[in-house]
């Protein structure tokens, strides 16, 4: 199979799709592998690393569209590469699609097989190619979150730790998945007092064993969620619905009640947000702010730290870049439940039932695909 690897294009993405032993993993499996030129150099990847890797570099993204069988991406595909994607062309990606219908269209429309790196799922329900950059992400919340209480940032001037002789700042993490865990971690580890919401009480049991001490774990309420934020200093939105719209859970009312300065971190924003006053931002303009909370909803936060990021990405969506290679998406898909579940688009028909749900368009359940 010819794989195409293209440079990423989103504001400040700097993480590349495939490392060069990546890339060599696939050559030595007789893949054809095209490289767009300069596509790892914010990750500190040259063209002549993947060259010794056995790949291609080519100039342009058009040249990768036009002749790869499977394109790679790290982010969703941007508007002015819609219409370079070919029926039948596999695209392996972050895709998020129920909170981009423009994109899900475009999708539709060119009538590609469409498998998301978001909703590949195992049988015990985890996500394996959201997991790495879910992990990034969750630390970086925190890591940034802290930097913007700074009063020179918009911040109240809290130091998360505190000092001896003053209490420590209170952190609220809304989701006890792995962006939420590894965001109370890095919080706990900051010194911080932390609040780390969860709806499933054997996952509450979960984090009480686990967690440091300063972390305390409780069962999701309105009224004890609007509580803990007229004190929070940072707040973090961690929850996930797989493939979904991640629901509104801080409402525009509940600002109202927040100290000015206090920090809300949105790490749903890909998928919609966990805010109702989320709207996406980028590194090169990350904050605004409303009734005086800075907001940070950067849709790529772990584009900010692309060696990391590309290292654990590679690590773990090349068994499945491997797989489809190797057996094509049809075959790869019928011996593998997980890879199945990723397709969310395929020959014009949504076959991911949340997507089609989030438009009001109509779903095709996968297993007809495959049965024709």
């Amino acid at each position: 199979m010819i794989v195409g690897i293209l440079k990423e294009i989103k504001i400040a993405e700097n993480r590349v799709c495939m490392t060069p032993e990546g890339v060599e993993v696939m050559v030595h499996n007789k893949h054809q592998l095209l490289v767009e030129k300069n596509a790892g150099k914010g990750s500190g990847f040259s063209d002549e690393q993947y060259v010794q890797a056995g790949a291609t570099i080519v100039e342009t993204p058009k040249e990768i569209f036009d002749r790869a069988d499977m394109v790679m991406h790290v982010k969703e595909p941007q508007p002015q590469e819609y219409d370079l994607i070919r029926k039948d062309q596999i695209v392996f990606t972050y895709l998020h699609l129920a909170a981009e219908e423009r994109l899900t269209k475009a999708l539709i429309k060119a009538e590609s097989v469409n498998i998301a790196y978001e909703t590949i799922q195992k049988k015990d329900g985890s996500l394996p190619l959201l997991v790495p950059m879910s992990e990034v992400a969750g630390r970086m919340a925190t890591q940034v979150g802290a930097d913007y209480l700074q009063m020179t940032k918009g911040g109240k001037g809290i130091l998360l730790g505190g000092v001896p002789g003053v209490e420590p700042g209170v952190v609220v993490v809304i989701g006890g998945g792995i962006v939420g865990i590894n965001a109370a971690l890095m919080a706990c580890g900051l010194g911080g007092k932390v609040y780390l919401f969860d709806t499933n009480l054997d996952r509450l049991r979960y984090l009480r064993e686990v967690m440091p001490a300063n972390c305390f774990p409780i069962m999701s309420s309105v009224p004890k969620l609007k509580e803990l934020l007229k004190k929070a200093d940072l707040v973090i939105g961690a929850v996930l619905i797989p493939g979904a719209k991640a629901p509104r859970l801080v409402t525009r009312d509940m600002l109202k009640d927040m100290q000015d300065g206090t920090v809300m971190v949105d790490v749903a924003i890909d998928q919609g947000g966990c805010f109702e006053t989320s709207k996406a931002t980028s590194h090169d303009d990350p904050v605004f702010t409303v009734d005086g909370v800075v907001h940070y909803c950067v849709a790529n936060m772990p584009g900010a730290v692309a060696k990391t990021s590309t290292l654990a990405l590679t690590n773990a969506t090349l068994p499945y870049a491997l797989d489809i290679a190797n057996k094509g998406w049809k075959r790869a898909s019928e011996e593998n439940e997980e890879i199945a579940l990723g397709v969310n688009v395929i020959n014009g028909k949504v076959t991911y039932e949340a997507v089609a749900q989030a438009f009001d368009l109509e779903y095709t359940p996968f297993s007809e695909i495959l049965a024709k």
